[in-house]
């Protein structure tokens, strides 16, 4: 499995911008109001950053002989992908924040505080939830050893014959 990418953060990130930026466009063309996060989505994304970061704590602990317990690999995988989900969808949610507060601050009117700061901890949340995600991630892999053998490598057992003639 490879690591998050940051091209990959970035292009969710935009699709979220993209996306809050055009809801909050769409509704008020409606003549409704704009889009506002609940309160309890920013605690809720700082929650889960907080619990992929102590699932991840175990198997780095593992992998690094500082624990005595064994770790199933098939937990470690799932974790990983857990905290590769984590990333990505903080990306598209902060940039949805991003979005709706770009729409905000365009707009002739100024926000009410309240739509403004649930907007403003939703970016930062997912921001948050992000870092969360890839410093799980970091900590679900495990050391290079010396010993592994890499395809098309100095193996001396691979090396090719030449047959004189």
């Amino acid at each position: 499995m490879k690591r998050t990418g940051a091209g990959v953060l970035a292009i969710s990130a935009i699709l979220g911008v993209a996306a809050g930026f055009l809801v909050d466009q769409l509704l008020t063309s409606a003549g409704r109001a704009t889009f506002t996060p609940a309160v309890t989505l920013p605690i809720l994304l700082v929650l889960l950053g907080a619990l992929v970061i102590a699932l991840a704590i175990p198997i780095r602990r593992a992998t690094r002989g500082t624990s005595t317990s064994k770790v199933d690999p098939f937990r470690a995988v799932r974790i990983a992908m857990l905290a590769k989900a984590s990333s990505i969808v903080g990306a598209a949610i902060g940039g949805v924040g991003a979005g709706l507060w770009v729409f905000l601050a365009t707009r002739p009117v100024t926000p009410s505080l309240g739509s403004l700061g649930a907007v403003i901890a939703t970016t930062v949340s997912g921001a948050l939830l992000v870092a969360a995600g890839l410093v799980a991630e970091h900590l679900c892999t495990i050391r290079k050893d010396d010993d592994d053998e890499q395809p098309g490598g100095d193996d001396p057992g691979l090396e090719p014959r030449l047959h004189d003639h």
